[in-house]
């Protein structure tokens, strides 16, 4: 897809008199898109009907998930109390089939006792993805994480060992074992785990106003929970811990619940 390079500006002139307020919206407008935006400080800003956090400087996120509708909307609503209603239209996306072979069976059919420690795993995972940080760090824009073949795209139909699963919710970046990860934008290291049931040592990157990364099956991590990572710090080690066939990347984009395209959010792999 080709890397839309759109900002949308939408104006609102209350008078000769007051101030004129404004609403920049950069991303892409389709299908597991990721937009950050800025708003005149002071704004309030709704989502599809949802209120959204908004920085005192005015920086705000919003994403479309995989199967986000045609349409959505962001209300406005100014310091001085105007508001402006702007309709988006996002694009619809056709996804591909990814069939993987040659797994454990263990790691696509969990024995009973593999089910507990998932459970455990995925409580942690979901906690991370419930916060909420006032910090706007994602307002410094994403790079890729390293360089390598894409061997894993994001929405995917995933069938492994003939089984249908879901949908692939990341990249796949395929590079040798040891290939060094730094964080792809600012953010708080919140979660590091050695050894997770299907994703192996396990990273998690709070972004802020909901926005998360993950980085999996990584050989060795470099970071640890609490500490502030800037985009481009090593953060970790390629590896192929977990369910994996070969050294890869794993690298997912989560706002709160909704799943989002990487790949979009750093744009093209130079």
């Amino acid at each position: 897809m080709i890397r839309s390079l759109v900002w949308l500006f939408a104006f609102v002139i209350f008078s000769q008199a007051a101030n004129a307020g404004n609403i920049i919206l950069q991303g892409e407008f389709t299908q597991g898109g990721l937009i950050t935006g800025n708003v005149w400080p002071g704004s309030s800003i709704e989502f599809n009907g949802k209120a959204v956090k908004v920085s005192p400087d005015g920086f705000f996120v919003l994403g479309f998930g995989r199967d986000a509708g045609p349409e959505a909307a962001v209300n406005v609503t100014f310091p001085d109390g105007s508001a402006e209603n702007i309709p988006l239209e996002i694009t619809k996306r056709k996804f591909k089939i990814q069939r993987i072979d040659g797994l454990p069976k263990r790691k696509v059919t969990p024995k009973p006792e593999d089910l507990k420690r998932i459970r455990d795993d995925n409580t942690q995972i979901a906690q991370v993805r419930r916060l909420n940080s006032d910090h706007a760090y994602f307002s410094s824009g994403f790079i890729w994480p390293l360089k390598g073949r894409i061997s894993g795209v994001f929405g995917s139909q995933r069938i492994l060992n003939g089984k249908p699963k879901s949908p692939h919710n990341g990249v796949d970046i395929a590079a040798p074992k040891g290939t060094e990860i730094v964080a792809p934008a600012d953010g708080v290291v919140v979660l590091v785990h050695q050894a997770m049931f299907y994703s192996g040592k396990t990273l998690m990157i709070d972004h802020g106003h909901g926005l998360s990364s993950v980085y999996i099956h990584m050989s060795e991590i470099l970071v640890a929970e609490g500490q502030q990572v800037a985009q481009g710090e090593p953060i970790g080690k390629v590896g192929m811990t977990g369910r994996a066939t070969g050294p890869h990347l794993h690298w997912g984009v989560t706002l709160f619940g909704t799943h989002l395209d990487p790949a979009l959010a750093a744009g093209p792999m130079e």
